[in-house]
């Protein structure tokens, strides 16, 4: 599968979560989460340091959202993403988008290993989707 195919296999379903959300409006995983939210998308940002992101209810870790997500947005070091992966499995969680900077060549191989749909050759949810910084 191409990556146009994974992104449009990553969009089909709903909802999804942002690992690595930020209270920062300056930071990816604030900017990736309102990308999410402006496209009307049903969200869940995953911090477990923040008891919310732009006015909604954050989650310590993945197996704490109320609802199975169909994927993840990954905005975390890249040290950390290959235990979200883990996670994610552990989760079902099929899809999972590292964003740039946040994927690492033992994440990709993990979550190709565990048969998931992996987005992470740069490519970057925001242009994507199309990202307004309001």
């Amino acid at each position: 599968m191409d990556t146009p195919e994974r992104i449009q296999h990553f969009l089909a379903g709903k909802p999804h979560a942002v690992v690595g959300a930020s209270t920062d409006r300056a930071k990816y995983g604030n900017k990736v989460l309102r990308c999410f939210q402006q496209h009307g998308r049903p969200v869940y940002p995953v911090n477990p340091r923040a008891p919310e992101v732009e006015g909604l209810v954050a989650y310590p870790d993945l197996k704490a959202l109320p609802e199975k997500v169909h994927g993840i947005s990954v905005i975390t070091p890249p040290a950390v993403t290959k235990r979200v992966v883990e996670e994610a499995a552990a989760a079902g969680i099929r899809h999972i988008w590292m964003q740039p900077g946040a994927e690492s060549p033992a994440a990709i191989a993990r979550a190709e290993e565990l048969g998931m749909n992996v987005i992470a050759d740069g490519s970057c949810i925001l242009v994507a989707l199309g990202f307004r910084d309001e």
